[in-house]
């Protein structure tokens, strides 16, 4: 079994660069691995944390009690036909530009997202008009109620706007890999962003090269403090904080009121979804809004930031609630944490 390490602090595993202390600490390199340690903690009723990329993650600053488990398995598996099997522990930009050298389309315009593939099924991890449920074939999992491990296939995955069934049940199922479906082909998906369509130069539902939409992909994300980038300290994030806002009928009646002529797409369900940065810009909270050593990105009010490395997460919480409140306060509408919190919540 991975040797388990003591006092390690799990700042430095999150892009927030925020929490505290690790009760223990194991890095587990294989699927075998991965749910040795697990099951062994399970059995034991010791509490988990299992840690991917840490892009995705608020850990507090009392850190977690328990084990902390980084998962650092690796492997990719590319059949004929563009069914690629990646393990959780890979990267999962690299992926994307792995699969983009190798001409397989359907990830490409989610170049630039950090973390690891594990994450990409729990929060069903989409950005420019592609989200990964389009292409996700199946997830292998260990599933800790039942104690086995199964191979869930796509309908099985409750796949919603930024959600999952693993992520209506945290910590039940631990992923060990990911199976996607891709098209062998030289280009990209139809555009289906207008702020990609533009960069790009072409109209909605067009066609380009894999690798210009990538590079396309990733000069907005530039802009936006949205890869990460050592000299740069607006991407000392989480990425977006908060989700865009989903809202029914009578939701958007009040929104109206409040805001008439506000921005919206229409969502095939009869909701409606706004865009979450316009809330918070028009709520009062602009680019460089700062509380102390926090501060929302200079670049994209979706991100609340950790400029110096130094901050708490106390502080960087006591932000992301002023920013909901306040929305809450003139639109009525209450934003949703993007992220995962450990040890705190909104």
């Amino acid at each position: 079994m991975a040797e388990r390490l003591g006092g390690v602090g799990l700042a430095a595993y999150t892009t927030l660069r925020l929490g505290g202390t690790a009760g223990a600490f194991v890095a587990a390199g294989s699927e075998e691995e991965l749910v040795e340690v697990v099951a062994a903690a399970d059995r034991a009723g010791e509490p988990v944390l299992v840690l991917g990329g840490g892009s995705n993650l608020v850990v507090g600053d009392d850190g977690f009690a328990g084990l902390v488990v980084k998962v650092v398995s690796a492997g990719v598996e590319i059949e004929a036909g563009g069914r690629v099997t990646v393990q959780a522990g890979e990267d999962w930009d690299g992926l994307v530009a792995r699969c983009v050298g190798e001409g397989l389309s359907g990830v490409e315009c989610l170049s630039g997202i950090p973390g690891l593939v594990g994450s990409t099924p729990i929060q069903n991890v989409g950005a420019y008009g592609q989200e990964v449920a389009q292409t996700i074939s199946s997830v292998r999992v260990y599933d800790r109620v039942a104690r086995e491990t199964l191979d869930m296939p796509a309908e099985a995955c409750g796949f919603a706007y930024r959600d999952s069934v693993f992520k209506g049940e945290p910590g039940r199922h631990l992923v060990l890999a990911v199976t996607y479906d891709l098209a062998e082909s030289g280009l990209s998906g139809p555009v289906a962003y207008q702020e990609l369509a533009r960069a790009l130069g072409v109209e909605l539902g067009a066609r380009v090269p894999l690798a210009e939409a990538r590079a396309a992909v990733l000069g907005l994300r530039r802009g936006k403090g949205m890869v990460l980038d050592a000299g740069d300290p607006d991407t000392i994030s989480a990425g977006s904080f908060f989700t865009n806002a989903i809202l029914d009928a009578g939701e958007v009646e009040e929104l109206e009121l409040r805001a008439p002529g506000f921005p919206r797409w229409d969502m095939a369900d009869g909701k409606v979804k706004v865009p979450a940065a316009w809330l918070i810009e028009n709520a009062g909270f602009p680019k460089g809004y700062e509380r102390g050593s926090v501060r929302i990105s200079t670049k994209h009010t979706l991100a609340l930031t950790n400029p110096t490395g130094k901050a708490s997460a106390a502080e960087l919480l006591a932000l992301a609630r002023e920013v909901r409140d306040g929305v809450r306060e003139k639109f009525g509408v209450t934003l949703v944490n993007e992220p995962v919190m450990v040890g705190v919540s909104l």
